[in-house]
C-alpha cells in the first residue's frame, strides 16, 4: 500500500465523522448521536440495533466497549457493561461487530468506541489502533484519560487515521481552550457534573462552554450526559452541533432485552427528529 493511498484512506475515515455534522450543501448541520453498549444483552441484539438506529435518523454511532470498572458511567450503563461482560463480550467481539456492520450491513455511518484506557492497555495500544482502522472504526472516546495524557493514546490512533475524541466538562474552565485547540473528529461536551445518567433538568452553562470551544476551533461540539427527552435533545443541539443520548437508550435495552429493537427505534426517531428539526 502506498503512502498516498494510506493518507487518502485516513482522510476518508476522518471525513465520516465530520460528515455527520455536514449538510448536503456543505453547511454545518445538527447531528444526533445514540450510544449502546456492545453485547448488551447479546452481540446479536447490538447488530440489529445499530442499523435500526441509523434507519431512524442516527448520524453517528457511539459503541460502548464493556469494561469492568466504567468510572464515568452511572448505574444504567454500568449494569449494561455487566450484562455484556457476563455474556462473554470481548474487545475482539466489538471489532468484529463493526466489521460486520460495514461489510454485511453496508453501513457507512461513522462509528466510534467509548471505552477506557485499560481496555487499550490490555489489548496493546498499537494493536488496538491497527485493528480499529482495519475494521473501519472512525474514532475512540476515553473519558478516563486527561488531556495532559492524551498523546500516549492519540499518537497510535492518529497513525492509523483514527480520531481520539476530546471531552470538555463544566469544570474544565480555563483548560477548555487548550483541550479544544487540538481536538479532532468532534468534541464531546459533558452537560453535567458526575457520571452518565438521565437528569430531569440540565443546569450547566453548556451554551457558554460551546461558545468557548468555538472561539478556538471549528471542530463540531456535541453535548451529552443527562439528555433523555426530545425537548432536551433539541435544547442541547440548539446550543451546539448535536446531542448524544446514552443512558435512556441503554435503560430501554435493559427493560426489553432481545425485544428492544422497535422500542429503541421509535425512541431514537423521536430524538433524531427533534434535533434535525433545528436544521
Amino acid at each position: 500500500m502506498t503512502e498516498t493511498t494510506t493518507q487518502a484512506q485516513q482522510g476518508a475515515r476522518r471525513s465520516r465523522i465530520l460528515e455527520a455534522f455536514t449538510a448536503p450543501d456543505g453547511s454545518r448541520r445538527k447531528a444526533f448521536i445514540p450510544f449502546v453498549t456492545v453485547g448488551d444483552p447479546s452481540i446479536e441484539l447490538t447488530e440489529k440495533l445499530v442499523p435500526a438506529m441509523i434507519d431512524a435518523g442516527a448520524d453517528l454511532i457511539e459503541l460502548g466497549v464493556p469494561f469492568s470498572d466504567p468510572t464515568a458511567e452511572g448505574p444504567v450503563i454500568q449494569e449494561a457493561s455487566n450484562r455484556a461482560l457476563s455474556a462473554g463480550t470481548t474487545t475482539d467481539d466489538a471489532f468484529a461487530l463493526v466489521e460486520r456492520l460495514h461489510n454485511d450491513h453496508h453501513i457507512d455511518t461513522p462509528m466510534v468506541f467509548m471505552t477506557y484506557a485499560n481496555v487499550l492497555y490490555s489489548y496493546g495500544l498499537e494493536r488496538f489502533a491497527h485493528r480499529a482502522a482495519e475494521v473501519g472504526l472512525d474514532g475512540v472516546i476515553l473519558p478516563d484519560v486527561p488531556h495532559e495524557e492524551k498523546p500516549e493514546f492519540d499518537e497510535p490512533l492518529a497513525d492509523e487515521g483514527l480520531d481520539l475524541v476530546s471531552l470538555i466538562a463544566p469544570t474544565s474552565h480555563e483548560r477548555i481552550h487548550s483541550i479544544a485547540s487540538d481536538a479532532k473528529g468532534f468534541i464531546y461536551c459533558v452537560s453535567s457534573l458526575g457520571v452518565t445518567g438521565v437528569r430531569e433538568e440540565i443546569t450547566s452553562d453548556v451554551k457558554g462552554m460551546v461558545r468557548e470551544v468555538r472561539s478556538v476551533t471549528d471542530v463540531p461540539a456535541a453535548i451529552g450526559f443527562g439528555i433523555s427527552t426530545p425537548e432536551q435533545a433539541a435544547t442541547m443541539a440548539a446550543d451546539s452541533d448535536g446531542a448524544i443520548v446514552g443512558s435512556a437508550i441503554v435503560r430501554m435495552v435493559g427493560k426489553y432485552g432481545e425485544d428492544a429493537v422497535p422500542y429503541v427505534t421509535d425512541y431514537v426517531r423521536s430524538l433524531a427528529e427533534a434535533v434535525h428539526g433545528l436544521n
